[in-house]
């Protein structure tokens, strides 16, 4: 997963590195331009001697921006290309530069691990704390109603499936909301992803009202003391002002818990533009992306919660109903990082 993008990664964090260590093995630029007559008194003044073993002692280094600044302009080129979103990339580059600039670092462990740690810090802050939904479920009163949302075949009625699966092994019931009534086939492999899975499924008749699919299901889960709604919609794109219109009527009959934008990791910045624009016309409370396992770039990931502030629940990594992880940003930046992630 990410594959390219770990690779450039790991190729701008040597550049960095490289930069640090030349800072740091080089004379000081002060001593270096004096004269020798007055560089040789100026080394004979007690405050600059002190400076020296300083210097010395604890291993340590102020940096500039001269020694910083082109491979973190290399940096902000490799995540723009790897479809991190603008500001992201900008908030990335400016909690490195921040993190860099200006201190005094100490050296007497390792220059990649300097680096490392400040890539890792800068990420991490972009990333946000996610979002645990086993953990959510078990604080909310029952049933607790997850509504799923999303643009056209970005596998968002698969992804229901799996989170069934998912939420079924955790030990909890489920039923589904087959609310997306106007796609042709869609009951159908809705019902046969249900079977499969063993949970059951709330339908009516293609092209009724998906409202009415969905209030019959929390009624079924309430008299049933079923633990979890989940309730699937028509994909829809947010410049539909009739389908993102019935959506609010959704949400308003339904009151969801949890509201969970669909879309692929695959798609970039595309995904990120389409999660925004969903969350300002009808909010959106997390994000889930499939396809994560075809994603050489990563910038989905990486810009969304930036961008809406939501935190990502899961990643879809395959076909089956087992290709599902929880989202955590601190497995993703080892991942990112080339660490080994448990």
């Amino acid at each position: 997963m990410f594959d390219s993008f770990k690779q450039k990664l790991k190729n701008v964090q040597e550049k960095l590195g490289t930069s640090i260590q030349t800072a740091f093995t080089s004379p000081p630029p002060a001593e270096a331009s004096l004269p020798p007559q007055k560089a040789e008194k100026r080394s004979e003044s007690p405050r600059f001697v002190d400076k020296v073993k300083t210097l010395v002692r604890d291993r340590e280094l102020i940096l500039t921006a001269k020694d910083i600044d082109d491979p973190l302009t290399e940096l902000e080129l490799v995540l723009l290309e790897n479809d991190v979103a603008l500001p992201t990339t900008d908030a990335i580059i400016s909690a490195m530069r921040k993190d860099l600039l200006g201190k005094h670092r100490s050296i007497g462990s390792s220059i990649e691990n300097l680096v490392e740690d400040t890539l890792r810090s800068a990420l991490l802050g972009v990333l946000g704390s996610g979002l645990d939904v086993v953990s959510f479920i078990r604080s909310r009163e029952k049933p607790v109603k997850i509504l799923f949302t999303g643009v056209n075949g970005t596998g968002k009625t698969t992804s229901i499936a799996k989170v069934a699966h998912y939420l079924k092994k955790q030990g909890y019931s489920v039923v589904i909301a087959s609310g997306d009534t106007y796609r042709a086939g869609a009951l159908e492999q809705l019902a046969t992803h249900a079977q499969r899975v063993g949970i059951k499924v709330i339908q009516h008749q293609q092209g009724g009202d998906p409202s009415a699919v969905i209030f019959d299901a929390i009624q079924y889960a309430t008299a049933h003391t079923t633990d979890v709604v989940l309730a699937d919609t028509a994909g829809r794109f947010h410049n539909r002002a009739n389908l993102m219109s019935q959506l609010e009527k959704i949400r308003r009959v339904m009151k969801p818990d949890l509201v969970i934008y669909v879309d692929e990791a695959v798609a970039g910045n595309d995904a990120v533009i389409r999660a925004d624009e969903f969350h300002r016309l009808v909010g959106t409370d997390a994000v889930m992306l499939t396809k994560a396992d075809m994603d050489m770039k990563g910038g989905a990931a990486i810009s969304i919660t930036h961008t809406i502030g939501k935190p990502i629940v899961f990643l879809g990594t395959g076909q089956g109903y087992e290709d599902l992880r929880p989202f955590s940003p601190t497995a993703l930046v080892k991942e990112l990082l080339g660490e080994a992630v448990p």
